[in-house]
């Protein structure tokens, strides 16, 4: 009879080791805390597919797998691959951190004192109902700059992720902000109540209700008891208040894997510690296995050996040398340039040269530290007829028309949802924020029974709207069915589209993509928790040209990069200031992360990796303005790296030649106007 296939016989021998570890005692033993250190393109998802199915082979239940990722597509990737492997059930839970928190918190409300019906909020809404309390708490009318609200919800957020108190947050990452801690604090503590009074969680409630869950015991092990096995992705980019979680889901490890790479921890802004991964193996007893993956299958062995090299000078670290079965020729390029219209000119240069070769824009991509570094580089595009997309643009439901829409499905969820409710009235013609308010006040003194709508008093441009609006609202709240809802309210909002909106045919068309997006959910708690937990990219969210042209470059910034690859990978402003950014060498944990940053963008190269250098170039956004700068190479590629690097130079665009050829020299009188006033 002839032996069944083996699974695992795609994986190297380390991913193999990986799979395969501890699964001798299943389903019976669980294994001990294992660490998974995935260096860039060596398989990382592959690798944890194989595991999860793996231990379904060995008999664990798949319904027993919690499976945790940063985004829903990971997730279903991984566990669509799982299920392929192993010809077994799905993986019973799988997804984001805040989705299992979601779902976790709905059937275990009781145990933390929460209204199972409780509205999710997305950060811009969680924003603006911060804002609501910080007016009402009159901190907009200081004499001094208070933080506007999206910087208020960063540090609030911070601080819960971080686990710091205000004072602390402030001082390590809002520094401008230090002396307006008290003022915060009451802010915060009047923003809590607020959500709490409505029933509203934004995504940091998620996680710290699931964090206080699992500090209850009998909740604890109620939960705990559901898991058998825990896999986490991307633990580097894990925060404190996540890694409770898990601690509390896993208190001795056994069953625990965490996958992930301390070289490409970049994301401390966000709160988010390399300590994590870095002190994992010592928080057990007996201490986590650790299986490192280093064979890399993007990128040629010269691009290897120079990230290799830039990443080995960091102090500390998990050792890992990459390596890989393309061998090339080519090193990676450091191209010295006069200026940035220097260094812009040579990277179309190039993009068009590779096009020429074969290597379509698609395959290219330019990399910066910040956004705003590309703006010189997206207008010689734009001159030279050259169609490109810039990664981090609106998202789907930040558009206005979809965020109207959603709200009056939010409201009718959640009639206390005051942010929802807010946005919905001033829908109506007439209606202003004053009045909004007063209807909201109205309807919460009667116990915000939608059917009272149509007795209250209303301006007279909303009269003749009015009886329908509170039919419809009154209608949404009792349905007992939920398909069908989207396409009631996009039916009554599609008048408004046209009043409220220009273009509003290409907005119709993103409702009826929402529409058909609705049909594949349950229930409408469902719909709106998935769409604010993990929204879905829009279609008009690229700029650039894609919908008009078939083939267009690539500009990111480098944490926008994270994951992709390209053949092609220019990086811009390779230099101190730019990288490591001058606002981030306060700290050696901070310059630290900035060399994590350089060594990421690196790895996105398949074939070719230029790093650009300009001798002076324009900065914006400094402490003490706007202005040229001169700076030498990133300190993060020294001299004793030289030999792991090309070299190629390009000279300035001259601004205007003599008649006898002889280049005329330029005047700065922008400069000189400046300095008139200094």
């Amino acid at each position: 009879m002839p032996e069944a296939p083996d699974h695992l016989a795609g994986l190297n021998p380390a991913q193999r080791a990986a799979a395969e570890y501890g699964t001798h005692g299943l389903p019976h033993e669980l294994p001990d805390p294992l660490l998974i250190v995935a260096g860039a393109g060596t398989g990382k998802t592959n690798t944890l597919a194989h595991r999860v199915a793996h231990l379904a082979v060995c008999g664990a239940d798949p319904r027993r797998i919690l499976l945790l990722t940063f985004t829903r597509r990971a997730a279903e990737i991984m566990t669509r691959r799982a299920e392929q492997i192993s010809g077994t059930s799905r993986v019973g839970w799988s997804g984001t951190f805040h989705a299992i928190a979601n779902r976790l918190l709905r059937q275990h409300a009781a145990s933390v004192r929460l209204d199972p019906s409780f509205t999710v909020l997305d950060r811009s809404d969680a924003a603006d109902l911060l804002n609501l309390v910080r007016n009402e708490l009159g901190l907009a009318k200081q004499a001094t700059r208070f933080p506007k609200k999206d910087t208020c919800l960063a540090i609030y957020s911070h601080a819960v992720n971080a686990g710091h108190p205000v004072e602390k947050t402030l001082e390590h990452a809002f520094p401008a902000y230090a002396s307006w801690a008290e003022e915060l604090k009451r802010l915060f503590g009047a923003y809590v109540d607020a959500k709490q009074r409505r029933h509203l969680l934004d995504y940091d409630d998620l996680l710290l209700y699931w964090y206080h869950l699992m500090q209850e015991a009998a909740a604890a092990e109620g939960v705990r008891r559901r898991f058998d096995h825990v896999l986490v992705d991307e633990y580097q980019d894990t925060n404190a208040l996540q890694a409770g979680i898990l601690f509390g889901l896993k208190p001795d490890g056994r069953g625990l894997t965490v996958v992930g790479d301390d070289a490409q921890s970049i994301y401390s802004f966000r709160a988010a510690t390399v300590r994590n991964i870095l002190d994992f193996p010592t928080q057990f007893d007996p201490p986590a296995h650790v299986v490192t993956l280093e064979q890399n299958y993007r990128s040629t062995q010269p691009i290897l050996d120079a990230a290799n090299a830039v990443i080995a000078l960091a102090p500390e670290g998990f050792a890992k040398r990459l390596f890989s079965t393309r061998p090339s020729e080519q090193r990676p390029i450091i191209v010295t340039a006069a200026d940035d219209q220097a260094q812009v000119d040579y990277i179309v240069e190039r993009v068009l040269e590779h096009r020429e070769a074969g290597i379509d824009l698609r395959k290219q991509a330019v990399l910066m530290r910040t956004a705003h570094h590309s703006d010189l580089l997206e207008v010689e595009l734009g001159r030279r007829n050259i169609p490109f997309v810039k990664y981090g643009g609106l998202k789907f439901l930040e558009a206005a028309h979809v965020k109207d829409l959603l709200c009056v499905l939010r409201w009718a969820e959640n009639p206390r949802d005051a942010v929802a409710a807010f946005r919905v009235l001033q829908l109506l013609p007439g209606v202003g924020p004053g009045h909004a308010r007063r209807l909201q006040d109205q309807l919460e003194a009667a116990g915000f029974d939608f059917s009272v709508l149509p007795t209250l008093e209303v301006p007279a441009p909303t009269k003749s709207e009015w009886p329908a609006f509170g039919a419809l609202m009154t209608s949404l709240r009792q349905a007992a069915a939920w398909q069908g809802q989207v396409g009631i309210v996009r039916r009554w909002y599609e008048p408004h589209l046209h009043r409220l909106y220009d273009a509003a045919q290409v907005r119709a068309a993103d409702l009826e993509q929402l529409e058909q997006l609705a049909a594949l959910h349950a229930t409408r708690e469902s719909f709106l928790s998935d769409l604010t937990l993990d929204p879905p990219d829009g279609m008009g969210d690229e700029a650039g040209a894609p919908h008009l042209d078939e083939d267009y470059l690539i500009l990111s910034t480098i944490h926008s990069a994270k994951g992709l690859e390209w053949d092609v990978v220019y990086v811009l402003n390779a230099v101190d200031g730019c990288i490591p950014s001058d606002m981030a060498t306060g700290t050696p944990q901070e310059i630290e992360e900035e060399r994590r940053l350089l060594y990421v963008a690196m790895t996105r190269a398949r074939d070719f990796l230029y790093l650009l250098q300009p001798h002076r170039f324009y900065t914006r956004g400094r402490p003490d303005g706007d202005h040229h700068v001169h700076a030498p190479r990133t300190r993060f590629i020294p001299g004793v790296l030289s030999p792991l690097f090309e070299r190629q130079a390009r000279g300035g665009r001259q601004l205007g030649d003599s008649l006898d050829g002889t280049p005329v020299a330029g005047v700065d009188v922008q400069a000189r106007l400046r300095a008139m006033w200094k």
